[in-house]
């Protein structure tokens, strides 16, 4: 037993080391990245039926590439959909590239399937793969973007993943509710130039690569838009930029809220100083001890006059921030540590008026299908409950 507990410690001791260190490293490195404003053509799309259907016909018309990212792809049928029209394009000459995060797919991706795409043609990879000498870190690292680009001319990025219950076959988690967007015009060749930087990075190129991508169709279109792509580092400086200047509204929805300290103390500066700031948070978890992690920071911005709202119409999956019903951000980051200060992510952040009265109309929709959450519910907690909370906020870093 004293065994035990002594290699239990060096074990937990080595962790926070290898992270932290690993971190430090890896913010050394980092180098921020920013895209202009750009004009495009924007459709919101917030249900699994509607994204399949325009996403597998744009990939059916696919003519020269397509190039994919995404976080999570299952062992499932609309997966093994997904994977057979890309096998499909692949012989008909398109080049296919597909990248997926090693932690959130690997291991839903047979062996089989995996030598399937190959033999059709398919160029496929895992990022992210866990690697010395700072293992733990990397582990907890993920390339949580879902990011998709079909002839340099049509883009996707959004919550979405590949799996069913995106298209409300889990029993427990539907319906499901989500939000996407399809993009053309001048931004699509910065998505583009997003997923060629991920995929050299698993061949070890520097920029060699880039010449063979299709050049981006330069139709300027109506709604104003810029992408930020963030690698654990800046989503908190550009997530407290439009916090702090926020004058009347801050909304936010996601399925996970545990704040940086930075990002916490910003929100309640906003309460305070008279912004009405409203929460939309699933009432159902699909990961545990995200919900209880949570309650250490509504408390205080419930006892401050934020207003949160549960989601009980099946699983909100949405990652939504709307600033003075004039400018919104739909991305695939959540309002979390794990996003902000972890993973890879691209966020995509929308200044026009029509399009975020778009989003603002949806998203009071989904707060009809929503209960408000009051401080006394988070009082009244039963001691199972405290201890996930207690756990939680232990390794919030890492949830």
């Amino acid at each position: 037993m004293k065994w035990i507990l002594i290699i239990s410690i060096i074990i937990i001791a080595w962790c926070v080391v290898d992270f932290h260190l690993g971190k430090r490293l890896h913010r050394k490195k980092l180098r921020k990245r920013e895209y202009p404003l750009r004009n495009g053509e924007l459709t919101f799309i917030t249900t699994g039926k509607d994204l399949f259907n325009m996403f597998f016909s744009d990939i059916q018309h696919a003519a020269s590439t397509i190039h994919i990212l995404f976080f999570i792809v299952k062992n499932d049928k609309i997966s093994m959909e997904f994977m057979t029209l890309l096998q499909k394009k692949a012989k008909e000459g398109v080049q296919v590239r597909l990248l997926l995060d090693w932690a959130g797919s690997r291991f839903h991706v047979s062996r089989k399937t995996l030598q399937q795409l190959k033999a059709a043609g398919v160029e496929i990879e895992f990022s992210h793969q866990p690697s010395f000498p700072f293992y733990f870190f990397s582990l907890q690292q993920r390339n949580h973007r879902k990011i998709t680009v079909i002839d340099g001319k049509i883009g996707y990025t959004g919550g979405y993943n590949i799996g069913k219950e995106y298209i409300n076959l889990d029993p427990v988690l539907s319906p499901w509710r989500d939000y996407h967007l399809r993009i053309t015009g001048e931004s699509v060749g910065d998505l583009q130039q997003e997923f060629l930087i991920d995929w050299e990075r698993i061949h070890h190129i520097d920029g060699k690569i880039h010449s063979i991508s299709p050049s981006p169709s330069l139709t300027a279109h109506h709604v104003q838009h810029r992408f930020f792509p963030s690698e654990g580092q800046y989503l908190e400086e550009e997530f407290g930029d439009l916090i702090d200047g926020a004058k009347q509204s801050i909304e936010i929805g996601t399925p996970y809220f545990v704040p940086t300290k930075i990002l916490f103390e910003k929100l309640l500066a906003a309460v305070r100083r008279g912004i009405a700031v409203t929460i939309l948070i699933p009432n159902k978890s699909d990961h545990s001890l995200v919900k209880e992690a949570s309650f250490r920071y509504l408390r205080p911005l419930l006892r401050e006059g934020a207003t949160v709202y549960q989601y009980m119409n099946g699983f909100f999956h949405a990652k939504v921030m709307i600033i003075d019903r004039n400018m919104c951000d739909i991305g695939t980051a959540n309002f979390d540590r794990r996003s902000i200060a972890l993973n890879h992510e691209v966020n995509c952040f929308i200044y026009d008026q029509a399009f975020t009265d778009q989003v603002a109309s949806v998203f009071q929709k989904d707060i009809l299908h929503s209960e408000l959450l009051t401080l006394r519910d988070l009082q009244q907690t039963t001691w199972i409950t405290k201890i996930k909370e207690l756990t939680a906020w232990m390794i919030q870093d890492y949830l």
